[in-house]
């Protein structure tokens, strides 16, 4: 402020409101990030409109994970508090998303794609969550992401049980599966197999069920995980 740098102080708020969004201090936060975005759009630097929108959803994405945390439901099933902040979350994502198609920022827009997933799925819109989360997976594939592909092979498992399709969740699972052996990632393997497991039991197909569930019993011995 002192030297007149303007861009220099939007980056500094967007740090100071991201550091904020950490410490839990929401409602400061958004007005930190806020600040980024008013001078960015005041300096025409698009870059760093772009990085605020996507950081206000963030703030107002993790405030309505906290609250419904502490409320523990199901998705959809929320307070008016939190279904507000959710959809103030994804109004901001698709801000972000319309200005980095308009950047051809391709890896932005994959990660917008897949933030607008989680929210709408939390919000228990879950037909448009799968949307979302099937543009996640088409960039992640286009840039070879073996971790973001995972990650939406899972979020469109979750998606597909919501929706009682759980033949489906059972496929997206599998891929879940056998991405997270290739990533050597144990953790997310048991998770796996534990999402087979319930879903094979929804399925009714218990020796399958049994199955899995035991191979996820092995790897959380082996991890240690009580």
């Amino acid at each position: 402020r002192t030297i007149g740098d303007r861009i220099g102080e939007a980056k500094a708020s967007g740090n100071l409101g991201n550091t904020l969004k950490i410490l839990g201090q929401f409602d400061e936060a958004v007005v930190c990030c806020q600040r980024h975005l008013d001078i960015s759009q005041e300096q025409g630097d698009k870059v760093g409109e772009a990085r605020a929108l996507y950081n206000i959803g963030n703030v107002y994405h993790a405030k309505g994970k906290h609250l419904s945390w502490n409320m523990a439901q199901d998705p959809g099933d929320l307070s008016q508090e939190v279904k507000e902040t959710l959809q103030k979350a994804s109004e901001y994502y698709e801000r972000n998303l319309s200005l980095v198609k308009e950047l051809g920022d391709r890896a932005a827009q994959g990660r917008a794609y897949g933030n607008l997933g989680n929210t709408q799925y939390l919000l228990g819109n879950f037909s448009e969550a799968i949307a979302f989360h099937k543009e996640r997976l088409a960039i992640a594939k286009e840039f070879g992401d073996k971790a973001a592909e995972r990650r939406a092979y899972s979020n469109l498992g979750n998606a597909h049980i919501f929706l009682g399709r759980f033949d489906i969740s059972a496929e997206y699972y599998k891929k879940t599966l056998q991405l997270s052996r290739q990533l050597k990632d144990q953790a997310v393997e048991a998770q796996a197999c534990y999402s087979l497991g319930n879903t094979y039991t929804l399925l009714q197909d218990y020796e399958r069920a049994i199955e899995y569930h035991l191979k996820h019993l092995v790897i959380a011995q082996e991890l240690g995980d009580r």
